[in-house]
């Protein structure tokens, strides 16, 4: 590419590839007619909330999808996270990853639980299992596992970690619901694993999140707990303490509808994959974070890693370039939970122990995909990464100059 197409690029005054923006999680949109036939049921009928009957199907079709004998659905994954982490017991410290949305540690500290951050296993992007045995002390209840993009955590070497330490085991899986490791769906792992099903989540519900269990009493402790404690026996016992975490019924339709296409979804997904992989090839530089195409995957989130010392271009600029051309790329999860308050003023040196972590929040950019996206639009997105590889320093040096 030559100079004329740099000067060419949004960013230094030329005319944005894209009139309108693409961004990352554009929700899908599921079977708009049931939707509405089960909207119109549920104002006719008048259960709005409360354990209706959508959110029972719902619970039903999701705990037979995944393989387990208990799905509790929530108002969303954060709730989720806060009533499981109570229910399991966990105190003190829970080790986590940094790299991570921040909810992740928020459910904890909300609690006044001791986020303890770990760093991350470079080619997998989560929990180093290694590093996790380093990081347990007297004051560790529990570890947080993070499926990192729908790529499962190392869990039987962390099941092993969690059953000789006596620790309890969870699973955030607000990227992997729908995909599995070594053929067994993910949400079947560790004492009990939690999903999201948030607009941006190519499987949502409007808002809302799941806990996932074949833990019995777990699961009866969590639907005390996301029902203000009330026995499901007489509504005006209240026999634990609990807060509102429940699903409406408006939002159960969503995901009934949703589940309606979801085959359709995850094709589509797989397809842009595909055409980005193809069209980002040999880029020197540039790496797209795969998948292993043997497990069920929903392909949702599309990865690269931008090296700068071959490109020339830092990972910063490159998104730069991206968001004046209307493509509205994302950096994850920079700067790292380490780095955000209020744990950056709590742990001032904890980089220290996380270089892994540290490095990738620097160089990870995730890109639009799902049902919003062209392939068209997917090979303009790849074009213009390549251009802005292809001529680093060069677009570097003027983006730096005109800061």
């Amino acid at each position: 590419m030559g100079k004329s197409s740099i000067e060419a690029l949004a960013v230094f005054g030329g005319k944005p590839v894209f009139e309108n923006p693409l961004y990352v999680g554009r929700p899908n949109i599921g079977d708009r007619d049931l939707f509405f036939k089960y909207l119109n049921d549920i104002l006719e009928r008048r259960w709005l909330t409360n354990n209706g009957q959508y959110v029972q199907e719902l619970q039903r079709k999701l705990a037979s999808m995944i393989g387990v004998k208990h799905c509790i659905v929530m108002c969303n994954a954060t709730i989720a996270l806060e009533i499981v982490i109570r229910a399991l017991g966990m105190t003190g410290e829970v080790i986590v990853p940094s790299f991570t949305f921040i909810a992740t540690a928020h459910s904890l500290q909300w609690q006044q639980i001791t986020p303890v951050f770990c760093d991350i296993d470079p080619e997998t992007n989560c929990l180093d299992p290694l590093a996790v045995e380093k990081m347990i002390t007297p004051r560790t209840t529990g570890i947080i596992g993070v499926h990192v993009w729908g790529r499962p955590c190392n869990v039987e070497v962390l099941t092993e970690i969690a059953r000789r330490r006596g620790l309890k085991l969870l699973f955030d899986a607000a990227h992997a619901f729908g995909c599995s490791y070594k053929g067994k769906m993910i949400g079947r792992f560790g004492d009990a694993e939690v999903f999201s099903f948030h607009a941006t989540k190519f499987f949502n519900t409007f808002e809302g999140g799941a806990i996932t269990t074949d833990n019995d009493e777990l699961a009866e402790k969590i639907r005390l707990m996301k029902n203000f404690g009330f026995s499901r026996t007489s509504y005006d016992d209240v026999i634990y303490i609990g807060t509102n975490g429940k699903m409406s019924e408006v939002s159960a339709a969503m995901g009934l509808a949703s589940l309606e296409r979801i085959n359709e979804f995850i094709d589509v997904n797989y397809n842009n994959y595909l055409t980005y992989k193809k069209g980002l090839a040999d880029i020197p530089g540039v790496r797209l974070i795969s998948h292993n195409e043997s497990e069920s995957n929903n392909y949702q989130y599309i990865i690269i890693e931008t090296d700068e010392s071959v490109t020339g271009i830092s990972r910063d600029n490159v998104v730069k370039i991206l968001h004046a051309e209307n493509v509205r790329a994302r950096r994850y999860f920079y700067p790292g939970c380490h780095q955000m308050e209020p744990y950056k003023s709590y742990f001032p040196h904890a980089r220290l122990l996380l270089p892994r972590t540290e490095e990738l929040a620097r160089r990870v950019i995730s890109l639009p995909n799902g049902t919003a996206v062209s392939s068209g639009d997917i090979s303009e997105i790849c074009r213009i990464i390549r251009l802005a590889a292809a001529n680093g320093p060069e677009i570097q040096k003027k983006l730096n100059a005109a800061d």
